[in-house]
């Protein structure tokens, strides 16, 4: 996690979990706790967090966190040797009017 203070108030959030791990709900736990920290002990006023569109996964999992999604950036990151688009979300605070 990178954040930045000043009027910004934000951090971009980046995770994953071992293949392992996949489907247990165990990577949802980890990021609730860690929005949680964010929001109430940082008292950050907004999480981003980027996907690539064909990771569904990703998608399902930060919607169901409350996340929404902003728009595209197209050719965002150089990920497996390609430039690839990334759908871009936030969460904001609930807790700072």
């Amino acid at each position: 996690m990178v954040y930045v203070r000043g009027p910004f108030q934000a951090c971009y959030l980046g995770y994953s979990v071992d293949k392992a791990l996949e489907g247990q709900g165990v990577m949802r736990e980890i990021l609730e706790a860690g929005i949680n920290y964010i929001f109430k002990e940082l008292k950050l006023h907004r999480i981003m967090a980027n996907y690539i569109p064909d990771n569904t996964r990703s998608g399902h999992l930060l919607s169901s966190l409350g996340f929404e999604k902003e728009g595209v950036a197209k050719a965002y990151l150089k990920i497996n040797g390609r430039w690839q688009d990334h759908l871009l979300t936030s969460k904001l605070n609930p807790n700072d009017a």
